[in-house]
């Protein structure tokens, strides 16, 4: 019986971008549905609130990521460009949301190509026609793209699905959840973990539900 796994993740997060080649490895290896869902995380509270407002210490760990990230892109010759400012997903997470909903390759497309652009500074992920256009690249229709839009359904559904995370314990990108057990494993650093238990040689919670609720 083929396994549940919701991967969250938030396109301005550079680690939603690197665990990407980990989420392909674990679909791959290992007979699982793997659901990718947005999820927009609180940037300004995570990091000091807007960028003019950081104190040196927020900018000290904003720095460390970033410093964090570039050394694990490096790794595959990714580019990862520090953003100018903290944007608005929306758009970008209604176009995950169409792709996914298309097909795996037109997702994976999408996906791969809004990652790479989008940390080189060369797409604006608050531009609703660019984002129209690399779903058309990527073989999604781009009228349904202006009617979750225009509807205001993509916005809705983005909600709906971060409302539904938080119950389920999410706080930050990327995570995975697997469904029999509700357990999570938040960050690419963590997928071992979740490759231990899919094959069977991970050690069990004991606790319920993932051990969410103790500490």
């Amino acid at each position: 019986m083929s396994a549940k796994v919701t991967l969250y993740v938030d396109y301005r997060s550079p680690f939603s971008y690197l665990v990407k080649e980990e989420a392909y490895a674990l679909a791959r290896d290992f007979d699982v549905t793997l659901l990718w869902q947005p999820f927009t995380i609180d940037l300004q509270g995570a990091y000091g609130g807007e960028v003019e407002e950081r104190t040196d210490r927020d900018w000290r760990k904003v720095r460390y990521a970033y410093m964090d990230a570039r050394r694990l892109a490096a790794r595959h010759n990714w580019i990862i460009r520090g953003t100018t400012k903290i944007f608005d997903p929306t758009l970008a997470h209604t176009g995950m949301l169409l792709a996914s909903q298309t097909d795996e390759s037109v997702f994976r497309c999408y996906h791969d190509t809004l990652c790479e652009r989008f940390w080189r500074r060369d797409l604006d992920i608050e531009d609703a026609g660019a984002i129209r256009s690399l779903l058309i690249e990527a073989g999604a229709e781009g009228r349904a793209f202006d009617e979750l839009i225009l509807s205001g359904e993509g916005v809705r559904r983005c909600r709906t699905i971060a409302t539904e995370a938080e119950e389920r314990g999410v706080f930050g990108v990327p995570t995975f959840v697997l469904q029999e057990t509700g357990e999570l494993f938040w960050g690419s650093d963590r997928v071992w973990l979740l490759r231990e238990r899919l094959s069977g040689t991970g050690s069990q919670p004991r606790c319920q539900n993932g051990c969410q609720n103790e500490i």
